[in-house]
């Protein structure tokens, strides 16, 4: 059973959803019903999970209670249904402040003229939007009608038949997306493409050139691609993760548009997704490991296939490096793959354990079998698990039954830290990274040149490489960190810009928490944070309220 969820899908499941949608930027609510169809399995009500949503009224059913709310978990739906029925009409209107919708106003946006709508679903915020059984343990297929002001486009994560929106591969709760703002399109390949707001559409389309390639990389190794297209949406600088898996409809940061091509990692991260995730899913945020350590392995094994072994080994490497520091400030609980969330907001587990530990314990089992034998393993455990949710036990099982290995899979799931014996990533590029010619070097360099300075000249730096000015994200946020643990008065300007200008969590939270280490910058942090709150996506706003107090 999840823990996360009120609903009870072994007495009645639900296995399709009907929306239909009105997006009031005004009233910055979403309201219309949802006809919910599902099986009775035994006897029992049909149990919804919803937060902070208004229930008008509900058709085919005997009589309806909203329950007392939970601060993590939200508030119950029982419907009690009515005799010989599959289906009931949910007609709800969502909260202003819902967890998982991001209302933004004109000037939030890259075009400065018209509002946004997106979604954040994962992990448990679907059900601020729309009641149903959040938790990922269930999958539904689902349609959808999005009426949208006059001049602004709505698309969700779904095929566009006709202006209605048809998912017909069933998915977990959290993989339904929502965006509605002035988007355009631009062709990638034959199945793909992207949207963005117009005035960035044309560097959109430079950065994911290799879209194509890469979903050319997977299939080899891993089986077809099975969800039809893949687009990718690139959303306003408040959303609070690098990219949001979401079935044929990547969301993703603006803050990856480098230029140069050298943050692609996230997509094709995301990409990866599409087998790793959304096609084999988690069936509790215990086993989030599933989805993210399994995704960040075929990441790399991507990098390796379209831009060579050097750069996935050096984004192992790095990622390798960043993880033995967060785990270095977390409990001993959180440093388990299978992790307990039991009374605990699953968000709390999104940290980098799942991700590079999970997948770690991938390449040991791969080093441990040979890459023939584990790739054609993970090809039929692709295929033999496709469109349902597992747990890490059934993972386990499949594992032990179908490939012999000596690695140590117990002590790797519920140990803290990592066992003896793990195949360590080693990049060569890494070796050279004092010598003075640096012309040509990539993002992953500078990155680990900027993290080995023990004792650094912070202006000298500063001067030689325009470090204050970069517009590479991922360096400047590095470079910005290690200027407020040496207080180098110059940046500190550009650290309250940063702050102030983009919601991504994996920037925010360093930033922060280096402000808040002195008094004169817990005084700064809060300053900007005042400032800067209202821009955020509520799931940012949820974290930085934590670490501020």
């Amino acid at each position: 059973m999840d823990v996360h969820s009120y609903s009870r899908p072994g007495q009645v499941r639900v296995r399709h959803l009907d929306l239909d949608l009105n997006v009031d930027f005004d009233r910055k609510v979403l309201e219309g019903s949802v006809e919910i169809h599902f099986d009775a399995l035994s006897t029992g009500d049909l149990l919804l999970d919803t937060r902070g949503l208004t229930i008008h009224s509900v058709e085919h059913a005997d009589s309806f209670e909203l329950g007392p709310a939970d601060p993590v978990l939200g508030a119950p739906l029982r419907i009690v249904q009515a005799a010989d029925t599959d289906r009931v009409r949910v007609h709800y209107s969502t909260s202003p402040t819902a967890s998982g919708l991001q209302w933004l106003d004109a000037p939030q946006t890259a075009g400065k003229q018209h509002p946004f709508l997106y979604t954040q679903s994962q992990a448990i915020h679907a059900r601020s939007w729309i009641p149903l059984q959040d938790t990922p343990g269930v999958r539904v297929t689902f349609t959808a009608k999005i009426h949208t002001p006059e001049g602004l486009r709505a698309i969700m994560g779904a095929a566009n038949q006709d202006g209605q929106f048809r998912m017909e591969q069933p998915v977990p709760s959290y993989l339904i997306a929502l965006a509605a703002g002035d988007l355009a399109f631009r062709e990638l390949g034959p199945r793909s493409g992207v949207y963005a707001e117009p005035s960035l559409l044309d560097a959109a389309a430079h950065e994911f050139a290799d879209t194509e390639a890469m979903i050319a990389a997977v299939e080899q190794m891993y089986g077809p691609y099975r969800w039809g297209r893949y687009d990718l949406l690139v959303l306003p600088p408040s959303f609070p993760f690098g990219g949001m898996e979401n079935p044929r409809l990547t969301f993703t940061t603006p803050t990856i548009l480098a230029g140069d091509r050298s943050l692609v990692s996230l997509v094709a991260h995301e990409l990866a997704h599409s087998w790793s995730g959304n096609l084999v899913t988690n069936a509790t945020w215990s086993d989030f490991w599933l989805n993210e350590g399994f995704t960040v392995y075929l990441e790399r094994r991507i990098l390796e296939k379209v831009y060579g072994k050097a750069r996935a080994e050096m984004e192992a490497v790095l990622g390798r490096r960043e993880l033995d520091r967060e785990m270095a400030g977390l409990p001993e609980s959180d440093r388990v793959l299978h992790i307990d969330l039991a009374g605990r907001d699953p968000d709390e587990g999104c940290t980098l354990v799942p991700y590079e530990k999970g997948a770690l314990l991938l390449r040991t089992i791969e080093q441990s079998v040979g890459r023939e034998r584990f790739d054609a393993f993970l090809h039929a455990y692709f295929d033999h698990f496709a469109f349902q949710s597992i747990t890490t036990a059934q993972f386990l099982e499949y594992l032990r039954a179908h490939l012999e290995t000596d690695v140590p899979l117990d002590e790797w799931l519920v140990q803290p830290g990592i066992p003896a014996g793990a195949a360590e990533p080693r990049s060569d590029a890494f070796d050279r990274i004092d010598s003075p010619d640096r012309a040509g070097w990539s993002t992953q360099q500078w990155l680990h040149f900027l993290r080995t300075r023990k004792d650094p000249d912070m202006a000298e730096l500063d001067r030689a490489f325009h470090f204050t000015e970069s517009g590479n994200s991922e360096i400047l946020a590095q470079w910005l960190q290690m200027a407020v643990q040496r207080n180098y008065q110059p940046a500190m300007p550009k650290v309250a810009q940063f702050l102030s200008s983009v919601g991504r969590r994996k920037f925010l939270k360093p930033l922060y928490a280096e402000l808040m280490k002195t008094p004169e910058g817990r005084r700064r942090a809060l300053e900007i944070y005042q400032k800067a709150r209202p821009g955020y996506h509520p799931i940012a706003q949820g974290t930085i309220d934590a670490m501020l107090k």
